[in-house]
């Protein structure tokens, strides 16, 4: 089954739910954000996931919406911290209503992100539950180390790959796992199913990063060179400056203590260093790397031989996106 067929049918169930409700106030960010979009990555792997192991996606729905309505509550609420203008190429939450209405609707999503696992049987329901606790907390960890890293200059890279892994790759990780959860499969292939996409998550925001700075603007959908404007020190900045010359590094060191109110040339000058460098091939080697460590996973997981060429062709496409 392709991957267009499983957004297909989540984006149906999606499009069945009556979001607005009474205070509309609370309700319409809420239906606005959810219908702005985006990949749908988490959800899809929650179907495959859960197709690959029991046959049957339809009953991984709920889970799947869980999945994506807390993902895009952790959106809301970054883009509240990153004071971000665009989502999806669209005015954010707090731009388009105020900051009050994104705190409140994005917790409003964290609440019916776990309603939606009252769908399951008692023992389902309790691993969904537990994961999902787990989960949420890491992301917050992520995120929170994230905001550190902004004022820190010993980030290494050992520590954003540690960052990354909680704030993007354990979602990823997740949502594989509810799928296997749902499908009632053995424990070690869930635990298996769940390291391959915290491999595959590495990828995607390794891949993710290389967009915000090489990416087309026209497909990207986000500002282009919002991580260099946020001084974020991403794996394309540490790389950098552990090979720059020290007149580079000094240069690097030197924009990504800036605060601007235009960035253009702070934008030309580090992408160009970037690109002195050969950051955009070093960081296309790293995510071949994550890529194929998750796809090492897949040979120790008891699955038909279908259900991995369909994970290994899920991970090919992630590396390849533009968007």
């Amino acid at each position: 089954m392709d991957i267009l067929h499983y957004q297909k049918s989540f984006l149906n169930y999606l499009e069945s739910k009556n979001w607005i409700q009474e205070p509309k106030n609370l309700y319409e960010p809420i239906d606005y954000i959810l219908q702005l979009g985006g990949k749908r990555i988490r959800p899809i792997l929650t179907l495959m996931a859960a197709n690959i192991f029991s046959g049957n996606f339809q009953k991984a729905l709920p889970a799947a919406l869980a999945i994506e309505v807390f993902h895009n509550f952790t959106l809301v609420h970054d883009d509240i911290m990153d004071d971000a203008p665009l989502r999806r190429g669209q005015a954010t939450v707090h731009e388009k209503w105020d900051l009050n209405t994104g705190i409140l609707s994005g917790d409003a999503m964290l609440i019916m992100a776990y309603q939606y696992f009252e769908n399951y049987e008692p023992s389902v329901f309790q691993k969904l539950a537990k994961l999902f606790s787990k989960t949420a907390l890491e992301v917050c960890d992520g995120q929170q180390l994230d905001v550190d890293f902004e004022t820190r200059n010993d980030v290494s890279i050992p520590a954003y790959i540690d960052m990354i892994r909680l704030k993007t790759s354990v979602l990823v990780a997740a949502a594989l796992k509810m799928g296997a959860i749902v499908a009632e499969t053995s424990d070690e292939n869930a635990d298996l199913i769940y390291d391959f996409g915290l491999n595959l998550g590495l990828a995607f925001q390794l891949q993710d990063d290389y967009l915000d700075t090489f990416g087309d603007p026209e497909t990207f959908g986000k500002q282009i060179a919002g991580d260099i404007i946020e001084n974020k020190k991403t794996f394309l900045y540490l790389k950098c400056l552990e090979i720059a010359n020290e007149e580079d590094q000094q240069k690097l060191t030197f924009f990504y203590q800036q605060k601007l109110q235009e960035n253009s040339m702070k934008i030309t000058e580090v992408t160009q260093i970037f690109e002195r460098y050969d950051i955009p091939s070093l960081v296309q080697k790293q995510i071949n790397s994550y890529t194929e460590k998750a796809f090492e996973t897949l040979s120790d997981m008891e699955m038909e031989a279908t259900g991995k060429q369909n994970l290994k062709q899920f991970g090919l496409w992630l590396m390849n996106r533009s968007v």
